[in-house]
């Protein structure tokens, strides 16, 4: 039996399945990823991109962070792709129980979503630092300069930067998912960037199966690796 096969049928008998992904969930919408051949790291800025989207590059020159954010990391008018719509599909069908993204850009919820973990936050949840009034992510980017409340305090995005701790709650709430998992799928990521790409580990099952265009540090750990798209692989689910 093929490995589509195999994992057809591990789809059909699992009630829990929870997927993992990363940023190659969303390219196949359009939006960059960091570390492809055209991902952020490739491009030439002032200053490295990880240094500007790090807290103390945020707190030093905000300015120029909201200038690269709006430019690079504002990924509004994107439309879900097969990988979310079925997931979503999973999730109404009764037969997965999570998904863990390290995105931020809300598309699992557009597809219609509703148990989803966010390990690095999300733009579409912006708050003031002084009075924690919410604004969408359409003010940040139809603003000028450093976003202000009308309190006059400085609006920040809900997304976890370099120098950040993820929230405590969603890692928690994804660890318990990833742990009572009957069948784990991790995609669209390299596995590299960490706490993330560690909480693979707490899977305890025998039905792990990672979906990369690359190798990743955990293929060895997978019973299942696709080097494929996770639009040639979802579209045949």
């Amino acid at each position: 039996m093929d490995k589509l096969e195999v994992l057809k049928r591990w789809v059909a008998e699992s009630s829990r399945i929870v997927f993992f992904g990363g940023a190659g969930v969303s390219t196949e919408s359009g939006i960059p990823d960091f570390r492809g051949v055209d991902g952020l790291y490739r491009q030439k800025f002032e200053f490295p991109p990880e240094r500007i989207i790090s807290h103390s590059f945020y707190e030093a020159d905000p300015a120029y962070f909201y200038r690269f954010y709006r430019e690079k990391m504002l990924p509004l008018g994107f439309e879900p792709n097969i990988t979310h719509q079925v997931l979503a599909r999973w999730e109404r069908e009764g037969k997965l129980s999570a998904v863990v993204t390290q995105n931020i850009d809300g598309l699992h919820q557009k597809a219609g979503s509703q148990r989803v973990y966010e390990l690095h936050g999300s733009v579409l949840r912006n708050y003031c630092r002084r009075c924690r009034r919410f604004y969408p992510a359409e003010f940040i980017r139809d603003s000028e300069g450093i976003p202000t409340c009308q309190c006059g305090g400085m609006v920040k995005p809900d997304v976890v930067l370099y120098e950040e701790r993820l929230d405590a709650q969603v890692m928690e709430d994804s660890v318990r998912a990833i742990r009572q998992a009957d069948l784990l799928i991790v995609a669209g990521t390299s596995l590299t960037v960490y706490p993330a790409a560690g909480m693979v580990e707490y899977y305890p099952g025998d039905r792990m199966v990672l979906i990369n265009r690359d190798t990743t540090p955990y293929d060895h750990r997978a019973q299942l690796v696709f080097h494929e798209g996770l639009g040639d692989v979802f579209s045949r689910l």
